[in-house]
């Protein structure tokens, strides 16, 4: 028989040397904040501002009430930070960066250029928060952002949620992994299951019941390394304080459910993008409350739970009734299935379909879903409350807890635009509206972040204080912690940007440039909206101020950002009157101005695409390089590839009625996609000149791009060229073009 105890006692006598040793010098130090571990705020400050770490004291203190609250004091040469918990002493770090620091952090520019020698506070800065819930993050999300997301990143936005206020994220990331693990119990094998999941950029929509499988089948080392992000990312977010919010089951099953249960009670539906049907369990069949409750035990065992269940049954698509009891008792069962394993569960909805579907929820249906839960077992998510407030009719959600949300962005797309005075003023309207009921929170709901920085600034200053921001005021102040100074000029150019792209009136979401469009010679496509809130000839004075600026601000990297971001929009606007003179000379049978308007719009194509190279914030090539990190074979590299490229293209086939939804404005796009497609175009309208047949271009360009979307190539992941120097070229080469030829813009009759 072998000895197998032998190599255990030989590692017995190391470990107990190795104690033996620690405790004989032990006595010769003490213990120091150096040897001692740090608290998750401090380590939190280490990470942000590693220079500047000794110059903070991080405290924590236990309070009765529910409220977040953050002090901030001097203390000897130290500056001390006090909260009920880390997270709140992240706020009030952040809190003093831009009110004594005058800094700021954001996905795009950040200034942490601190003074020598930090300021000092009078007295005590106390601040208490009225919103017991901050929210973030939407289901999409996950997949217009965040698909390709590494602990690395992950880090860095939890770091940025805890600064901002953020306690109650979306937490969704591994989520395969539970799944795989239920339905396998049950017996289902790789063969019902690889047409069931979906590839890992359309999760948001699989987990959402909208679709099956699509560009599948996922990887088993998927799931289990997001298995493991997802104990990191959910560990970071409680110790900073933060309740995350996890998955329910809402009835989505696989299609091989029939197999295993053949007396199932499932509705077909589907979503009418282009996707096959999915399959929903019946709320009262005994399965639903069984599977449901498998799932949340399973889920709590592996990642815990805060007692916050995101579940939305209806996401863009309708019941099979519309009867009020129906509705009612559908809420209830899907309630009590989360009960049944967590007694302590609150079911957090969406909002969303009230206002998607407003035809098929009326009052009546509204209530009937939400009064079958108690008032304080259900929080609705207002969705898009800057856009519509449905609030304010559903009677405050008939009594439940509520938290007010700006969504602002739709599929990841960059254009400037917001809501900007809605966003300072309403929330604190509306938590002093005698109406609003039970209004708990504030929130971040955007499909897409990383751009518009400034809406999330001012949407997150709404945290720690209860009344309207002063936007004038604000934006001073942002601009100094922005840019590291402020003046008249730049004022003078942000109260332009007010005024034009950030006014939020009468369209949804932000236009898009006639050059992301499927190639047309209309102004506009489904996806490709042109629309904009102002005239496009009033936002060249804020273009003129800040190309004025860059002696004074080119070291600022906010400032870089938003001049390249202000000098694409200009251009990107700029491309609808040139694509029009197109298609006027295409009118009028005029040859030769086709061919020089056509020049001018490809010209223009890759001037935007130099300028956007010189910022990582607008490059392809990290979205698919990140995609393919995540691979660990040559055929999961190019799936993911695939999935990459499809999402900001195509979204789905060849045939998708989704196509450009999810555009990007990125440098590698414009030259290796948008402009090959117009080449095209330009080609075929040559070729065909008096009979060019637009629906047989479209049919005949929808294989180019599925093609595109299968290919591979490598683009640059680090900028290229001097962004102020770009800047100043291009304002030379087109600022005095672009009103001769916008003044003369066909009128374009815009039918969306």
């Amino acid at each position: 028989m072998v000895n197998k105890s032998f190599p255990v006692k030989k590692r017995l006598l190391r470990v107990l040397l190795f104690l033996a040793i620690i405790s004989g010098t032990s006595g010769c130090k003490k213990d120091t904040p150096t040897q001692r571990d740090l608290s998750p705020a401090e380590a939190l400050i280490k990470r942000v501002i590693p220079k500047y770490a000794s110059d903070f004291i991080a405290e924590t203190k236990a309070s009765k009430g529910e409220e977040d609250w953050f002090e901030i004091q001097s203390k000897n040469d130290k500056i001390v930070l006090r909260g009920n918990n880390d997270g709140s002493v992240a706020s009030a770090l952040y809190y003093y960066l831009k009110n004594y620091c005058h800094c700021q952090v954001t996905w795009n520019g950040t200034n942490l250029n601190l003074p020598a020698k930090l300021p000092k506070v009078e007295g005590t800065i106390h601040k208490d928060t009225p919103y017991e819930y901050r929210y973030y993050l939407n289901y999409c999300t996950f997949n217009y952002s965040m698909s390709w997301w590494n602990w690395a990143r992950w880090e860095k936005e939890i770091d940025w949620m805890a600064l901002h206020g953020i306690n109650m994220p979306l937490a969704i990331t591994g989520e395969a992994y539970v799944w795989d693990e239920v339905y396998r119990s049950y017996g289902f094998t790789d063969e019902d299951l690889n047409p069931f999941f979906s590839g890992p950029a359309y999760f948001s929509w699989f987990w959402m019941g909208n679709l099956d499988g699509w560009d599948g089948p996922l990887p088993m080392s998927w799931k289990e390394s997001h298995h493991d992000l997802q104990k990191k990312i959910l560990q970071r977010e409680r110790e900073l304080g933060m309740k995350p919010v996890l998955p329910a089951f809402t009835g989505h099953v696989p299609a091989s459910f029939k197999k295993h249960f053949p007396h199932a009670k499932l509705k077909r539906t589907n979503w009418g993008n282009g996707f096959g049907d999915t399959y929903i369990l019946n709320a009262n069949d005994p399965l639903f409350a069984e599977i449901g409750k498998e799932f949340l035990e399973a889920q709590q065992k592996i990642y815990g739970t805060n007692h916050l269940y995101s579940a939305d049954t209806f996401n863009e698509n309708e019941p099979p009734s519309d009867k009020p009891q129906y509705l009612s008792e559908l809420s209830s069962k899907v309630f009590e299935g989360m009960k049944e394993a967590d007694p302590d569960a609150v079911w957090v909805m969406q909002g969303w379909l009230f206002y998607s579907h407003r035809q098929f929820w009326k009052a009546p249906q509204i209530k009937a879903l939400l009064e079958a839960v108690p008032n304080n077992k259900m929080i609705i998510l207002d969705l898009a409350a800057e856009i519509e407030p449905v609030w304010k009719r559903t009677h405050a959600f008939y009594g439940k807890q509520w938290i007010w949300n700006m969504l602002h962005n739709f599929g990841g797309n960059i254009s400037m635009f917001g809501r900007i005075e809605n966003v300072a003023t309403h929330p604190a309207e509306a938590l002093n509206d005698t109406t609003s009921g039970q209004m708990k929170g504030i929130g971040l709901t955007m499909e897409g972040i990383e751009q518009n920085p400034v809406l999330y600034e001012l949407m997150m200053d709404n945290t720690w204080r209860n009344t309207p921001i002063d936007l004038q005021y604000w934006l001073k102040s942002y601009i100094r912690n922005r840019y590291g100074e402020t003046n008249a000029e730049l004022e003078n150019a942000w109260n332009i940007l007010v005024k034009t792209v950030y006014n939020g009136k009468v369209i949804r979401d932000g236009a898009e440039s006639i050059i992301v469009a499927r190639p047309t010679f209309a102004g506009y496509r489904r996806w490709a909206r042109t629309k904009l809130n102002y005239a496009p000839e009033d936002l060249l004075p804020a273009w003129d101020l800040f190309v004025k600026q860059i002696p004074e601000c080119k070291n600022s990297d906010g400032f870089r950002y938003d001049l390249v971001d202000v000098t694409r929009q200009v251009l990107a606007n700029f491309a609808l009157p040139v694509q029009q003179q197109m298609a006027l000379a295409y009118r009028h049978n005029d040859k030769q101005s086709f061919r020089k308007y056509s020049i001018q719009f490809l010209d223009l194509i890759d001037d935007m695409d130099r300028l956007l190279a010189t910022r990582k914030d607008f490059l392809l090539g990290p979205w698919l390089a990140d995609a393919r990190s995540c691979g660990q074979t040559p055929e999961e590299k190019a799936l993911y590839e695939k999935n990459a490229r499809d999402l900001i293209t195509l979204w789905g086939d060849d045939n998708s009625p989704l196509h450009e939804y999810s555009n990007r404005q990125w440098s590698g796009l414009l030259s290796d996609f948008y402009k090959p497609r117009w080449i095209q175009f330009i080609d075929s309208v040559t070729k065909n000149w008096g009979h060019f047949d637009q629906k047989k271009f479209d049919d005949d360009i929808k294989q180019w791009e599925w093609n595109w979307v299968q290919s591979h190539k490598d683009f640059p992941t680090e900028a290229q060229g001097n962004a102020t120097q770009v800047v100043k070229e291009l304002y030379k080469k087109y600022r005095a073009q672009i009103i001769p030829l916008t003044k003369i813009q066909p009128k374009i009759d815009y039918n969306y």
